[in-house]
């Protein structure tokens, strides 16, 4: 009866929904497009009955970027089977084609309408599921369950507010779980919400947070030297990355750079927010403080009398991190739940970020107690803390240092997730 009610409300809804993204496509127009795709009405996959399907399903760019190695490991293991990968956002779409081109089939995935769903399993046939970390609607997972199609929660996290919110909603949440083949969770903490929610023990597994297994190769590590020796406009001027800023953050950021760029007025700002959508208008902010700022998608190198550097292509934002002196992440000076910290601590950076971490909590915990971190709740903080590690090269290097440790001490949950997967019985 719960699902029953819910799916009435969904319906009803619709309308609504389908307002709203017209409201977003007047900044990202991408959000107007392929709209039957939303509802389930995709392209039929021609496969014979010997050939598997793989459905992996990320909700945006976050989720998305996680999912890469593990579906080129999907690829390499498997590869007589066909990868459909899904998303719900532009962002997301957009890294699915420029990580995967033609050799992944990607739609959007369907709303959680049982007429979508169905109409969705019909046409791509799933032999097995993989969800990326918490993305759980009901009729998809009673779809998938009724078709005898075996679900992983994959990378699953669950912070205490999200935890909250699916209590509330117990009658849906609780025989959802139930019906979950394996949920593999990043930590333990994550686990035990799981479970007080109503997933059963014998269907969960910690196997760590895969994000920790990135691949930094002789080509990516080539190409972050380059754009350095680029970004330095033939001398040594520092570089601070901000990476993936959202709404109500960016003014803060600007302010501490205009203090930082009074004790070192060499100092390139590399400024990358998180949404296309936005970058329009942070470009304008930065113009209209008389910042001289270019932007990286008109292809020049930035000059010395250039201050800031606008991020506004996709797909780049990991090799900035291997370019940068200090790197800031954002989704975090605002209740966002902060973003991955786990890319700057690969490339031996120092990690500065805001007190809104819930989303990385544990990987944030990690950090901090080797000293690989530090969190800035405001423009001086941030400006302080800059300055401090411009000023002591040293210190920055031990803080570096120490936050590769914690990404090289974690890494291993991919192979231990690829283990769960091998073993469902799809």
């Amino acid at each position: 009866m719960a699902r029953f009610l819910y799916s009435v409300l969904f319906y009803l809804l619709t309308p609504l929904i389908l307002i709203r993204l017209l409201w977003r496509s007047a900044r990202a127009p991408a959000y107007r497009r392929r709209w039957p795709e939303r509802f389930g009405f995709v392209p039929t996959i021609d496969q014979d009955q010997t050939t598997k399907t793989i459905w992996v399903h990320s909700v945006s760019l976050g989720e998305t970027l996680a999912s890469v190695p593990m579906v080129r490991r999907l690829q390499q293991r498997y590869p007589e089977s066909q990868l459909v990968v899904t998303t719900m956002t532009p962002t997301g779409s957009a890294c699915v084609k420029n990580s995967f081109g033609d050799t992944v089939y990607h739609v959007y995935a369907p709303y959680d309408l049982p007429c979508a769903v169905n109409r969705f399993l019909r046409r791509v046939r799933p032999n097995l599921l993989i969800i990326m970390e918490t993305e759980l609607w009901p009729n998809l997972i009673h779809g998938c369950a009724d078709h005898n199609i075996p679900i992983v929660l994959a990378n699953a996290r669950l912070s205490a507010k999200s935890a909250r919110g699916y209590r509330r909603f117990a009658a849906l949440t609780r025989p959802m779980l139930q019906r979950i083949n394996h949920v593999a969770v990043q930590h333990e903490e994550d686990g035990n919400r799981f479970l007080a929610l109503g997933l059963p023990t014998s269907q969960l597994l910690v196997t760590g947070n895969i994000k920790f297994d990135l691949t930094l190769d002789e080509p990516l590590r080539t190409r972050a030297a380059q754009l350095r020796v680029e970004w330095q406009a033939g001398c040594r001027r520092p570089v601070l990355l901000v990476a993936s800023t959202h709404r109500g953050e960016d003014d803060i950021l600007l302010d501490a750079f205009e203090r930082i760029y009074q004790h070192f007025p060499s100092l390139l700002l590399v400024l990358v927010p998180r949404h296309p959508e936005r970058f329009d208008d942070v470009t304008q902010r930065c113009l209209t403080r008389g910042l001289n700022t270019v932007r990286r998608s008109e292809g020049k190198s930035p000059a010395m009398t250039d201050q800031v550097l606008l991020g506004d292509t996709m797909g780049e934002l990991l090799v900035f991190f291997g370019a940068c002196d200090i790197a800031f992440v954002g989704g975090s000076l605002v209740p966002t739940g902060g973003h991955n910290l786990i890319e700057p601590a690969a490339w031996q950076v120092p990690v500065l970020s805001g007190p809104h971490l819930f989303n990385f909590a544990d990987v944030s915990r990690l950090l901090l107690e080797a000293g690989g971190m530090a969190i800035c709740k405001d423009a001086q903080a941030i400006a302080d803390t800059v300055v401090g590690l411009l000023g002591d090269p040293a210190a920055a290097a031990r803080m570096g240092g120490a936050a590769k440790i914690v990404a090289e001490k974690n890494r291993g949950a991919l192979e231990r997730l690829l283990a769960v997967i091998e073993r469902q019985p799809w």
